[in-house]
């Protein structure tokens, strides 16, 4: 079948993901997905057919950033599915977000430049009556840029928009709207189900310009209409003469910090589940004697978060721990300590935190665990460690070791 008909096939097929906020809707979305992730999602990624019509993708990013199912999970189903060669843009699609991962962490200057960035921005818009009004319109959807408005208001009501989407639309924010990038970034990681640190801030650098030094992501009228399959047509409202943002900051590369692998636990320690990886004791091998989860939602932004995307972390969490405690984000020092107390032990051991909200929480509780006399040991999954050795550079090296990375994983290609 033509790429055309099959997607107006797809544009006539209503399929609404189920973001439910458990392991179990993950996993039946990964299967229901499988059969679709070979050459209908090569030809048909790219389009954005509606929030009711999304068959042409996984739409599995709230889970897999939450690590309520992993990478090693879905790319398991996938090459046996279809293997390699007529998997492969799923695939390099999965390993974007590990690259931008591996990146940030190798790069984790970025994360405090944005924090910094974002909080004079919100100060010029509480000083700038016209910025105030330009950043609120955007943020409501009422630009009256009819495709930029949709997405607006599928941000706030879905909690999720086609990566495709977020890419025109970001475009549009900065070069059309003229609007501060790190507001937008903001917005995002403020609404997204899968709102993650390395995944927003690097792709908004991105289509600015930044990460890529002087090549911006423009946001075109043909390309929008052709990869929403003509559902919006933006005739002489977009700026496309742009000029990229300029970062006067250069941010080093540095190894990445130390961790323990999978296999190297020790026996008798709590465990700490945090919304970077909730599913990692099952990458662990023995069991802990307790567990305890820990949220930081209010690390992601000065502002709230959005009501969808506080729900699924918050609900997500209590999926994967159960009856377990759950310590909230200015109190994480004292909980683990509480816990350690109760259970009579000084060991704790979590997922390896990627930069962001998780580390840095990680790190504010250190010198009261370490005054008391707690261990804390971060595991790194072994998916994360060969794969982030090739996010040092562009995606280009990454794409390229993916199928050493997968081989050194057990994968047959």
């Amino acid at each position: 079948m033509k790429t055309k008909d099959l997607i107006d096939d797809l544009a006539m097929k209503t399929e609404r993901p189920d973001f439910t906020p458990t392991r179990a809707a993950g996993l039946a979305r990964l299967a229901a997905f499988a059969d679709r992730s070979g050459d209908l999602y090569g030809r048909c990624r790219n389009y954005d057919l509606g929030a009711a019509h999304s068959a042409n993708v996984s739409a599995l990013s709230p889970w897999i950033r939450h690590r309520l199912i992993t990478e090693h999970e879905v790319l398991d189903i996938t090459l046996r599915t279809h293997g390699f060669e007529k998997a492969e843009s799923f695939v390099h699609e999965v390993f974007w977000r590990t690259y931008f991962k591996g990146w940030l962490e190798h790069h984790p200057t970025v994360w405090p430049a944005y924090q910094a960035g974002l909080r004079r921005q919100l100060k010029s818009v509480e000083k700038d009556r016209r910025l105030a009004a330009q950043y609120s319109q955007a943020c409501a959807g009422e630009t009256g840029i009819a495709c930029f408005d949709t997405w607006a208001e599928e941000l706030v009501t879905a909690g999720y928009l086609h990566n495709h989407a977020r890419m025109w639309f970001a475009s549009i924010w900065i070069f059309t709207l003229k609007l501060p990038w790190e507001l937008g970034a903001d917005f995002f990681l403020r609404h997204l189900m899968d709102g993650d640190p390395a995944s927003n801030t690097l792709a908004w650098r991105w289509v600015a310009g930044i990460q890529t030094k002087g090549r911006p992501y423009i946001a075109r009228v043909s390309n929008i209409s052709k990869f929403t399959n003509g559902r919006f047509c933006p005739t002489h409202q977009l700026l496309t003469n742009v000029e990229a943002i300029e970062d006067p900051a250069e941010h080093l590369r540095k190894p990445l910090p130390a961790a323990v692998g999978e296999g190297d636990v020790p026996k008798d320690f709590l465990l700490l589940v945090t919304e970077d990886d909730m599913q990692i004791a099952d990458a662990l091998p023995h069991a802990p004697i307790t567990t305890i989860g820990a949220l930081t939602t209010e690390g992601r932004s000065p502002l709230a978060l959005g009501e969808v995307a506080h729900n699924f972390v918050t609900k997500a969490m209590r999926d994967a721990r159960g009856d377990n405690p759950i310590i909230g984000h200015k109190r994480w020092a004292e909980g683990i300590i509480e816990a350690c107390a109760a259970h009579n032990t000084k060991t704790v051991v979590t997922g390896y935190a990627t930069v962001g909200p998780v580390a840095t929480a990680l790190n504010n509780a250190q010198g009261d665990l370490d005054a008391a006399g707690i261990q804390l040991i971060p595991v790194r999954r072994d998916f994360d460690t060969l794969a982030w050795q090739h996010a040092t550079k562009g995606f280009f090296a990454m794409k390229k070791a993916v199928p050493k990375v997968l081989a050194s994983l057990g994968f047959s290609l």
